[in-house]
């Protein structure tokens, strides 16, 4: 029969306990600063840092670079909040736009996604974020008070044009719901058409296979054939 391990012996998942660092410490500060990226784990973190070890120098000189560059040249659209490397956007200064038509998003990459469709040529607004009360998210939290200010005056849209529409394209959650209909109450006080994305089936799938809320959306969004 195994012994016992003797008692003054640490064991190594006590907490509080020193953590054992195989690596040099570079490599080790490498891994945890990949570790603290969003969406990556200890072990996708330790796979970058020893790509970075293995590649040339050139490749670490680029990364970092790239890194110094973005926090250096990249701001937000100071009419839409896009990010950008200019005082404006190159969505919001192309004039062959629909500037009259704003398209409202909660984050950049919700913009990126709509824009990679090549179905708006209006321009955008984004919230950078949206009303979450548990979450201590308030409209203050938001850039709410800029789109009201481009609606009430067209020298604060982009190319002075005033607005005619003003779409909701926020994410279908209990949240973005409810900033859509804050922003909705808002805006119509304010004369403008407010609309919203559609939503309902996506092409290719079943109805047996689709949850109540996607076909309450597309009953309510049903259109002429």
């Amino acid at each position: 029969m195994a012994k016992n391990a003797p008692k003054n012996q640490p064991d190594s998942a006590q907490p509080g306990q020193k953590r054992i660092v195989a690596y040099p410490r570079a490599v080790d500060q490498l891994v945890s600063h990949f570790a603290a990226l969003p969406g990556i784990g200890r072990r996708s973190a330790e796979r970058l840092a020893f790509f970075i070890l293995k590649s040339d120098r050139t490749v670490a000189d680029a990364l970092a670079s790239a890194l110094i560059s973005v926090k250096d040249s990249v701001r937000h659209c100071q009419v839409c909040w896009n990010l950008s490397d200019s005082a404006t956007c190159g969505i919001c200064s192309d004039s062959e736009r629909n500037r009259a038509s704003v398209l409202v998003v909660e984050q950049p990459r919700d913009l990126i996604a709509l824009e990679q469709t090549g179905m708006f040529r209006g321009i955008y607004h984004v919230l950078m974020g949206r009303l979450s009360p548990l979450d201590g998210v308030g409209p203050s939290d938001l850039t709410s008070s800029s789109l009201l200010a481009r609606v009430e005056r067209p020298s604060e849209n982009a190319g002075g044009v005033a607005i005619s529409e003003v779409i909701l394209g926020l994410n279908p959650t209990l949240e973005g719901d409810g900033t859509g209909l804050y922003l909705s109450d808002l805006l119509r006080t304010r004369g403008v058409k407010v609309t919203r994305l559609a939503r309902g089936l996506p092409t290719g799938s079943s109805l047996e296979f689709a949850n109540k809320a996607v076909l309450s959306d597309a009953i309510e969004g049903r259109r002429d054939v």
